[in-house]
């Protein structure tokens, strides 16, 4: 990528070539400091709970209404107010998106009774589900060549952004009180707004702009279609990671440092090997790279279910953090591959949306199976899950299973589009 000259507003790249992009270093602190402070708010909420329970006195039932709603709000943003970033409106998307996650996270500071906090966590659930299509949109168009380096740095940022949650919480909430890593994250955010405004953004022309008002027209894309199931067989394999964990090593009286370290670390892979993993699904075909992730993981988690003691599970799972980290992020990578230009942000919410739908689902059921009948069964049932909705997923792209692209390569010539640039 090369520092771009900034374009005149409503300004098309002479010539009708595609204008330079922007710094790299503008492009991963605007949106990737968005996308990482997006996800800081959820982990400062996961580490908080026993707070609300201690100095409010909000149930522990009605703790999880409030962290359940705003992935259900996130889902109906995703899918309703996402496409509109498609329509020349992707910078406004990400600000309007932005600042209503602001006014969540405020509200949530300063709310001491369920009503706001819940209705806080709601709003928040709204901005960020339609902020990040379109964070996701305008970084797959800014350079379009890297679109695999670029999508595994949003990748890490949101990694990043949500491990530092639970750090945010334990350096703020001691000394200055609940409302404190809402307010920090909240102020963060509206300083990066800034820099937002100073990045080119790619909007797609007026003649071009798609009529849909939804993006469920692109699951006839039959490759699409296959993304998103894949992407969504990745957080399948991250609910029934995440809400067992603990859980298990309680059975195995794992020590605590194991089990309280286990989860920081293995995002740690993420975080690092996230624009690489980008980059090889981008060269080395998003689907094949996908299937191998996929299939791994599903061998990972039937091993925890296998694995005698804490210990062993722990190191399992640095080998399975860096598995993921190499792999996660071929779904989306894929998706904007083989999605048009006009579409992108459409399609990038499509895929979130999938991944919460399937994320969610996994906790629930998982933690219901290890009631009844253990942490082997429950495993299994995980890793079969993800067996079968991978082969579906490659079954439907199939007709892609060889895609890849070169790096820096002119994507314009692969778009239906011809979208102008704004500075």
């Amino acid at each position: 990528m090369r520092l771009r000259p900034r374009a005149k507003p409503d300004a098309p790249a002479p010539d009708g070539a595609r204008p330079a992009p922007p710094s790299p270093l503008l492009l991963l602190f605007a949106f990737g400091g968005l996308m990482a402070t997006l996800a800081a708010g959820y982990g400062v909420l996961f580490t908080i709970v026993d707070d609300y329970k201690n100095e409010y006195g909000i149930s522990e039932s009605a703790i999880g209404v409030v962290i359940g709603i705003g992935f259900l709000s996130g889902f109906l943003s995703q899918v309703v107010i996402a496409p509109y970033a498609d329509r020349g409106h992707a910078r406004l998307i990400v600000f309007l998106g932005v600042t209503v996650n602001i006014a969540g996270l405020l509200l949530m500071a300063l709310g001491t009774t369920l009503a706001p906090i819940l209705i806080g966590r709601f709003i928040s659930g709204i901005g960020i589900g339609a902020a990040s299509p379109a964070i996701r949109r305008i970084v797959i168009l800014a350079d379009p060549g890297n679109l695999g380096s670029n999508l595994g740095r949003l990748l890490a940022a949101d990694v990043f952004g949500f491990a530092m949650g639970p750090a945010i919480s334990a350096i703020l909430v001691g000394p200055f009180g609940i409302p404190a890593p809402f307010i920090a994250i909240a102020v963060f955010a509206a300083v990066l707004l800034a820099f937002v405004a100073r990045v080119p953004v790619v909007e797609t022309a007026v003649e071009a702009r798609p009529q849909k008002r939804l993006a469920f027209d692109l699951l006839r894309i039959r490759p699409f279609a296959g993304a998103t199931v894949l992407a969504g067989v990745g957080f399948v394999m991250i609910g029934g990671f995440d809400s067992l964990w603990a859980l298990v090593h309680d059975e195995l009286d794992t020590a605590d440092w194991i089990a309280n370290l286990g989860i920081t670390l293995f995002a740690l892979p993420l975080v690092v090997l996230g624009p690489l993993g980008g980059r090889t699904a981008q060269t080395f075909g998003p689907f094949r790279l996908a299937a191998i992730g996929l299939f791994a993981g599903a061998g990972f988690l039937l091993g925890y279910g296998l694995l005698p003691t804490g210990g062993l599970i722990f190191a399992l799972a640095m080998v399975h953090a860096l598995s993921d980290g190499m792999t996660i992020s071929a779904a989306g990578v894929g998706a904007g591959l083989v999605i048009p230009e006009d579409r992108q942000a459409g399609a990038q919410g499509m895929l979130g949306a999938a991944q919460a739908v399937m994320a969610g689902l996994t906790a629930v059921t998982t933690g219901v199976i290890y009631e009844h009948f253990g942490r082997t069964v429950a495993y299994a049932v995980v890793a079969t899950a993800m067996v079968l909705l991978t082969s579906f997923g490659l079954w439907l792209a199939k007709d892609a299973w060889s895609l890849k692209r070169p790096l820096r390569s002119a994507a314009s010539s692969d778009s239906t589009s011809e979208p102008t640039s704004v500075g």
